[in-house]
């Protein structure tokens, strides 16, 4: 299957430790004392205990934090803040210096709508009580105009009756 570029030593079990499919070992089994620093006994795909060097794990190196640079939303957020707040802070006092003329225009501008209230009420009012009296006290008088010309541009005529 695999061709392998180095020897892979395998320790011996003791025969008891064989299964029974296994041969039984040849060779002398090495105890766990005479195993040298950097081998360890590990268990091949194949079902097969063999010594191998193994490769230490290496120490986790520690989490560095890293440096992420600051999205431009939030410069142009922090930069916007205080102007925003000087402008609220600056109507607010705007507001402050103004509230008695604000008041006094508010008081006119209710004065205002009120005469425009009464006004449209009132002057039809009026206006139909003129009519009344000036339609009851007398009769009403007709004019009449008769106009007569001549050509095209003929000097023009009229008389007009009161009756």
């Amino acid at each position: 299957m695999h061709e392998t570029a180095y020897t892979i030593t395998t320790q011996p079990l003791r025969a008891a430790d064989y299964p029974a499919y296994l041969p039984a070992p040849e060779g002398r089994v090495m105890l766990p004392s005479e195993i040298p620093p950097g081998v360890q006994m590990v268990t091949l795909p194949g079902g097969i205990r063999t010594l191998a060097y193994t490769q230490p794990t290496a120490p986790a190196a520690p989490l560095v934090p890293v440096v992420q640079p600051i999205p431009a939303w939030a410069k142009t957020t922090a930069l916007l803040t205080p102007t925003i707040g000087g402008g609220i802070a600056a109507a607010g006092i705007g507001l402050s210096y103004a509230a008695p003329g604000l008041i006094a225009m508010s008081q006119a501008l209710w004065s205002a709508v009120a005469l425009i209230a009464a006004a449209a009420i009132g002057v039809p009012l009026l206006l139909r009580l003129v009519r009344a009296a000036t339609s009851a006290g007398g009769g009403t008088t007709h004019i009449t105009q008769n106009i007569t010309a001549s050509g095209m541009f003929g000097k023009a005529n009229g008389t007009i009756n009161h009756r």
